[in-house]
C-alpha cells in the first residue's frame, strides 16, 4: 500500500509538470488534466496514513522513545537538510549573499521540492508518543477515539475552506497560515493509520461484507471531483486554481477516506495473489520497489526537474503534452526507483533514501597469554 500511494503521489507531481508547461490554462487539455488530477489526491493523505499504520504496528508495544527519536530522525533528517542544499543551489534566484537565511526559510518552511512531506513527517515523529499514550490510556474507547477524530477532521476541513481563506492571515505565524504543512491538518489520517494497525482484522471483516457498497460510493465520489472542481469551485465560489484543487476541503475529506479503505481492500487481495500464483519476477519487481520506495518520493525532484528540462526543449500542443503525461510519469518513475536502488546499495549515499548503510569496523582480536606463549 505504501509503494503504491507513493507511486500515486509521484504521479500528481507528474501532471504538475506537464499542466506548468501548457500555454493556456483555460482551454480543455489544461482543465481535463487538472480534473483528473483531483481525483488521485487521495494519495498524499493515504501516504500519511500509512506512516500512522507503520510507525503504530512498529512501536505500539515499544517504550524506548530515545531510541525511537534517534532511529527516526537519523533516517529523515540528513536527507531532509541535504536536499534544502541541492534544492537551493540548483535555484535559478539563488543569492550567495543570503545563502544562509534562504537555506533556513527553505528547512523551516519546507516549501521546495516537494519538502513538505518531510516536515510533515518529522511533526509526527515528535506527537506519535502522544499518540501511543491516547489508544493505551483508553483501550475500551478506540472506536470513539477515532469518531473524534473523524468529526473534528470534517469541521477543520469546513473552516479551512468556508472560513480561513477569506481571512487576512499575512500577521498570522507562518506554520497556522500553511495549514498544508501543519501536521494537525492531517491528523486523522494518522489516528486512522493507528486504529488500523490495531484492528486491521475487524476493520477488513467490515469492509469485506460491504465492498460493493464502498466500491459504488467511492466510484461516484471520484467522478463527483470533476464536478465538485469545476462547477461548484469555480463557477459557484469563484476560486482560483490553487484553492479549488486543494486536498484540504471537506468532499476531499470524504472521498479520500472512502478511497484508503478500498486502497486497503485492494491490498488485501494483493496479498491473497502474491500467495496464490502471483509471477515470481512481478513479485520481486514490487518488493524491491516497496525497499526503496520512500527515498524514490525523497529524489522524486532530480527525475521531475529533468522531465521539465526535456519539455522546455520540446514544441507540442497542450493536447500533445496531456497525451504524454504516461510517458513523462514512466519515466519519472524509472529513474527515481533507479537512483533510489543505486543509493541503497553504495555507500555512503544510502543516507539520501532514508536508509543509511552502517559502517563494518575491523576488529582485531586480542592476543591472549597463551598465543602470545604459543608465538615464542
Amino acid at each position: 500500500m505504501r509503494l503504491f500511494f507513493i507511486c500515486g503521489v509521484l504521479f500528481n507531481h507528474t501532471i504538475n509538470v506537464f499542466t506548468d508547461a501548457m500555454t493556456s490554462n483555460t482551454d480543455l487539455p489544461y482543465y481535463t488534466v487538472r480534473s483528473i488530477r483531483m481525483m488521485f489526491h487521495y494519495t498524499r493523505m493515504g501516504f500519511l496514513f500509512m506512516s500512522g499504520l507503520v510507525l503504530m504496528m512498529n512501536y505500539y508495544n515499544r517504550h524506548d522513545w530515545p531510541t525511537f527519536f534517534k532511529k527516526r530522525y537519523k533516517g529523515s533528517i540528513w536527507n531532509f537538510i541535504l536536499l534544502a542544499i541541492a534544492t537551493l543551489n540548483s535555484a535559478t534566484t539563488l543569492d550567495v549573499s543570503k545563502f544562509s537565511l534562504q537555506y533556513l526559510s527553505y528547512v523551516i518552511h519546507g516549501n521546495q521540492s516537494y519538502m513538505y512531506f518531510m516536515l510533515i513527517v518529522m511533526q509526527l515523529y515528535l506527537l506519535f508518543p502522544a499518540i501511543v499514550w491516547l489508544f493505551k490510556r483508553w483501550p475500551d474507547h478506540h472506536n470513539r477515539i477515532l469518531a473524534i477524530s473523524f468529526a473534528t477532521q470534517l469541521v477543520l476541513m469546513i473552516t479551512i475552506k468556508y472560513y480561513l481563506q477569506g481571512l487576512d492571515t499575512s500577521s498570522w505565524l507562518y506554520w497556522f497560515k500553511n495549514y498544508s504543512i501543519n501536521v494537525f491538518s492531517y491528523q486523522f489520517y494518522f489516528i486512522a493509520g493507528a486504529y488500523m494497525s490495531l484492528h486491521h482484522a475487524e476493520v477488513y471483516q467490515l469492509i469485506k461484507r460491504h465492498i460493493k457498497a464502498i466500491a459504488t460510493v467511492t466510484l461516484s465520489l471520484s467522478l463527483g471531483t470533476i464536478v465538485y472542481y469545476r462547477i461548484w469551485n469555480e463557477k459557484v465560489l469563484g476560486l482560483n486554481t490553487d484553492l479549488a484543487t486543494t486536498p484540504h476541503q471537506p468532499y476531499m475529506f470524504i472521498y479520500d477516506t472512502m478511497m484508503i479503505v478500498l486502497v486497503f481492500w485492494l491490498g488485501k487481495q494483493y496479498a491473497s495473489w502474491r500467495e496464490h500464483g502471483m509471477p515470481a519476477w512481478l513479485d520481486h519487481l514490487v518488493q524491491r520497489c516497496a525497499k526503496v520506495s520512500f527515498g524514490m518520493y525523497l529524489n522524486q525532484i532530480i527525475g521531475l526537474t529533468t522531465l521539465e528540462a526535456i519539455l522546455s526543449h520540446l514544441t507540442l500542443a497542450d493536447w500533445q503534452l496531456a497525451l504524454l503525461i504516461p510517458v513523462g510519469y514512466g519515466f519519472v518513475l524509472v529513474y527515481s526507483f533507479a537512483l533510489a536502488w543505486f543509493c541503497y546499495k553504495v555507500a555512503p549515499f544510502g543516507i539520501l533514501v532514508g536508509r543509511p548503510q552502517k559502517r563494518h569496523r575491523t576488529r582485531i582480536a586480542p592476543v591472549t597469554a597463551v598465543q602470545e606463549t604459543k608465538s615464542n
